[in-house]
């Protein structure tokens, strides 16, 4: 999982800029989605769907910060861990014998919290864990474990380990060397690029390029991602393990800038990170699964990061396992190509919070947006994929209908309060923005 990759920032979707050969060529001889949405416009919900199950209605952390509770992390911002009660995918994985490793940016946790990897369903954890310190490629330390990890080349600003590169390395040396030889394994790898702060140990092969130094970081960055799932598909095969092993590549949610006129990162859709139109929540869905997913195949088939744990506990036969509490369908049976009507008729929920109450629903090719308090947007997402023509007045019944099903979808939260509830409209942080110091 990227973070911070646009729609539009990959070749298969149609980017003619930023160079990424391997996720093409997976994209050519895999599956690739159209229509998959993150679980939210931004980090920690996003991550906090993605591991749950549950929408961004439902789910514990629902914003990067709580109005109340949580605890303050090193930077001074309230941070909600994830909480013990919760149930990650990892968690059901690991109870039907998986050996489950989670190398990257988790973003759920601070230090000795019931968020930490480790205790939420992971055997190995090596990364941040709090969001706002994956904003430096070049920490002074990571966590392994639960345990903090000097990096001695980065002490005093210095620039001696950048941390994509650092996680790759773990995860080859994971596939290479599996603590357990002959059991099943789940390896979860959340990058932090192309997310800023934009920095990398060199801009090739954009050094040239008369663009400013955070485009041809943001392209070095999206290209030295692509290398690296490349390594990472490349040792699959070697260790004879491609064909008996599904890969999911994605991004966390919509692309944090535009780029307009230069890579254009959101593609033909409107928006950016934090906002609920498909710039900020739709994301690149490619899967690699050898012999079973029909190559070259291009899927518009609506899911969503809700699915994720549905679909992983199902994959891994047991579905006897999956908690109760969670809102996903298995999309298994769409990777093999057969038909999942439900996935279109069925309600799609986010619900954002760093300006107000923002609300958006998607039911089969019609979606709604709301903006803080206002009247909800309606779009037809099969003619206008661009959200352009707001249809509200002309389907005064259906806009109802969603008005009906946002009411019924959710609930309550003490953390990221709705309008009406207790706490609503007080600030959350003094920090508006999760790029920001």
């Amino acid at each position: 999982m990227a973070d911070d990759l646009g729609y539009g920032d990959l070749g298969c979707y149609g980017q003619t800029v930023i160079q990424t050969p391997q996720l093409d060529q997976m994209a050519a001889t895999c599956m690739r989605f159209t229509q998959v949405c993150a679980g939210s416009t931004v980090c920690a919900p996003s991550r906090a769907v993605l591991a749950t199950g549950k929408h961004s209605g439902q789910v514990s952390i629902r914003g990067n910060f709580p109005n109340v509770g949580g605890v303050r992390d090193k930077f001074g911002l309230r941070r909600l861990p994830l909480p013990a009660a919760e149930v990650t995918f990892a968690e059901v994985l690991q109870d039907a014998g998986y050996y489950t490793a989670m190398i990257g940016k988790w973003g759920l946790a601070e230090p000795g919290s019931t968020g930490e990897p480790t205790q939420q369903g992971f055997d190995l954890f090596f990364g941040y864990l709090n969001q706002r310190s994956a904003h430096s490629y070049y920490p002074e330390y990571l966590w392994r474990n639960g345990q903090r990890e000097v990096l001695p080349g980065n002490q005093g600003d210095g620039r001696g380990t950048y941390t994509h590169d650092l996680f790759t390395e773990e995860a080859l040396k994971f596939l290479r060397h599996p603590e357990r030889e002959n059991q099943p394994f789940l390896l979860y790898l959340p990058y932090t690029v192309p997310h800023s702060d934009y920095e990398i140990p060199e801009t090739d092969p954009y050094h040239d390029s008369a663009w400013t130094n955070d485009e041809r970081v943001h392209a070095a960055m999206v290209t030295r991602l692509d290398r690296d799932v490349g390594r990472i598909l490349d040792t699959l095969q070697e260790r004879g393990l491609a064909n008996n092993t599904i890969v999911f590549f994605c991004s966390d949610n919509g692309a944090a800038r535009r780029w307009e006129g230069r890579f254009d990162s959101s593609g033909p859709l409107r928006g950016h990170k934090r906002d609920m139109y498909e710039g900020g929540l739709r994301t690149p869905m490619i899967v690699q699964w050898p012999g079973r997913i029909a190559a070259g195949t291009v899927n518009p088939t609506p899911w969503y990061f809700v699915d994720v744990m549905a679909t992983f506990v199902d994959l891994a036969g047991a579905t006897d396992q999956l908690p109760a509490a969670q809102n996903g369908i298995s999309v298994v049976p769409t990777l093999l190509g057969e038909p999942q009507p439900h996935l279109h008729s069925r309600l799609l929920y986010w619900e954002f919070f760093e300006a107000g109450f923002d609300q958006a629903a998607r039911q089969g090719n019609w979606k709604v947006v709301r903006d803080d308090m206002g009247p909800l947007e309606l779009y037809n997402l099969a003619t206008d994929p661009g959200e352009q023509v707001d249809l509200a007045s002309q389907h005064v019944e259906l806009v109802e209908h969603f008005e009906k099903q946002l009411r019924a979808v959710r609930m309550a939260s003490l953390e990221w309060p709705a309008i009406g509830e207790p706490g609503y409209g007080s600030p959350q942080s003094t920090e508006t923005s999760d790029s920001q110091p």
